[in-house]
């Protein structure tokens, strides 16, 4: 398999546990055993698209048990003979080489996966992607003091966690976060909506700057009602203190 992987450097590897569960999309081509209608094929591929049981093949990192997958979309792009060329969107975790394996045990006719590319990967596109051979030789180039091609590469952590919720806060509470203590209610300058309890959120400054990723411990609601208590655990900082005090000093 080739394509978009996401790969964190340095601080922003602390954003990692929420980049794992992103949806992604690929291209592939399901070789079918045997030569089937265009309608039986459309029809038997629309019984995949929502929530489907999928058991991980022998073949993988998981335990095999069957578990619940989203499949958004499975759209075919172009059919010659046996081979057939298609675009789908699914849940993290979505083995395709089952679920093309699955599609031909249900036509009947048996099929395998013989090429397949992701194209997206949560925001992260193919349009972003740089192959391995251009990240070395920016690094290298890099190395010599010139930092225009790695400018090319590299994405603010900001851009990899635009689907966490956010909770804008104080400049007065951010010292405290930095140094792990939590969010608390009268800290809270804005909050985005729809917020539950348990939920991983990001606390930003009100220049839009990532300070830390938590732990919803409110919802949105209870956010802007509270005067008082613990809104979010902070689990992960990203601002650094030092910088913190700077950028208060400008």
């Amino acid at each position: 398999m080739t394509g978009v992987l996401p790969v964190a450097l340095e601080n922003a590897t602390k954003a990692m546990p929420v980049l794992m569960g992103l949806d992604k999309e690929y291209v592939g081509v399901m070789h079918l055993h045997k030569e089937v209608d265009e309608g039986l094929l459309g029809e038997t591929v629309a019984n995949f698209i929502g929530k489907i049981i999928q058991t991980p093949p022998v073949k993988s990192a998981v335990a095999r048990r069957p578990r619940e997958r989203e499949i958004k979309y499975f759209d075919i792009v172009e059919i010659d003979g046996k081979d057939v060329l298609f675009k789908v969107g699914c849940e993290a975790g979505t083995y395709i080489r089952k679920l093309v394996h699955d599609i031909g045990q249900e036509m009947k006719v048996g099929a395998h996966m013989s090429e397949l590319r992701r194209t997206k990967a949560g925001n992260f596109t193919e349009d972003q992607a740089h192959s391995l051979v251009f990240v070395k030789d920016a690094y290298e180039i890099w190395k010599e003091g010139n930092e225009k091609m790695l400018k090319e590469i590299l994405i603010p952590v900001e851009y990899a966690i635009l689907h966490v919720k956010k909770v804008f806060v104080k400049d007065s509470a951010i010292d405290a976060v930095c140094h792990g203590a939590p969010l608390f209610a009268s800290g809270i300058c804005r909050i985005q909506k729809d917020i539950q309890r348990g939920e991983t959120v990001a606390v930003y400054s009100l220049k839009e700057e990532l300070v830390a990723l938590g732990i919803a411990k409110m919802t949105s609601e209870e956010m802007l009602k509270a005067k008082k208590n613990m809104a979010v655990r902070t689990d992960r900082v990203f601002m650094e203190i030092g910088v913190y005090q700077m950028l208060t000093n400008i």
